[in-house]
């Protein structure tokens, strides 16, 4: 690379001299440089981007060939659920920004971030009421499809699920209203028939043109003898 600190390889072969200069140990000659000149960076980082420059010199003249190393940074992809958004599909830290598709592509909506050592975040999420959905990556140092099962199910399914439990509280309301009705209206039946019985004056060999007159039982010393099944009561004198 050309520029006062960057690294610099030479070699004489009149001399068989070999010089480095502001070199690390990553960057160094592939082979022997009298037989193949070729520069090796290994590992490789985003700071070894840019432009190099070879120079070579003969008697049969001077020589300058240029290239541009790009380097590409494969990201960091996951897919997730998110109760807000729906599925999330996330590429982290990759050179160039990732593509980011969906199956099925519907309700799709995106955002990146873009870092300061030149690597991008791209996120993207899809509201479905699908089952399942897929995440497709792509980049120029990788391809990825993910795939993800939704935790929640579709608002129809929700909605006759919620209709199935009003229909079931409707039943169960009525069925109860019925049980007390039917209740009260036996408790008041009972009431009734609970109620004072009704006392006869019986009198020995009467006539058969005296009649039965009702009255009230008087609070009487004598003994009182009285049928329950009857419900009269008869004063003996």
């Amino acid at each position: 690379m050309k520029c006062s600190t960057c690294c610099l390889l030479a070699y004489r072969s009149d001399h068989n001299d070999t010089r480095k200069l502001n070199c690390s140990e990553r960057k160094t000659w592939k082979y022997s440089p009298d037989s193949d000149p070729d520069l090796r960076i290994y590992p490789v980082t985003l700071g070894d981007e840019g432009n190099y420059t070879c120079e070579i010199v003969s008697s049969a003249g001077n020589f300058v060939f240029y290239s541009f190393l790009t380097v590409i940074v494969p990201p960091t992809v996951a897919l997730t659920f998110d109760k807000s958004t729906g599925a999330v599909c996330q590429a982290s830290a990759g050179k160039p920004a990732a593509d980011i598709s969906w199956i099925p592509p519907n309700n799709v909506s995106t955002s990146e971030v873009h870092h300061p050592n030149g690597t991008v975040t791209r996120v993207s999420w899809v509201n479905t009421t699908l089952s399942t959905v897929t995440c497709l990556v792509t980049h120029p140092a990788t391809n990825q499809s993910l795939f993800l099962d939704l935790p929640y199910t579709s608002p129809r399914l929700a909605f006759f699920l919620l209709g199935g439990f009003a229909c079931v509280a409707v039943v169960s309301g009525m069925t109860l209203c019925l049980f007390f009705i039917g209740r009260a209206l036996r408790l008041h039946k009972l009431a009734h028939r609970s109620a004072a019985p009704v006392a006869t004056k019986n009198v020995r060999s009467t006539p058969s043109w005296v009649k039965m007159e009702a009255v009230k039982p008087p609070v009487l010393s004598e003994c009182i003898y009285q049928n329950y099944s009857s419900r009269t009561v008869y004063k003996n004198y």
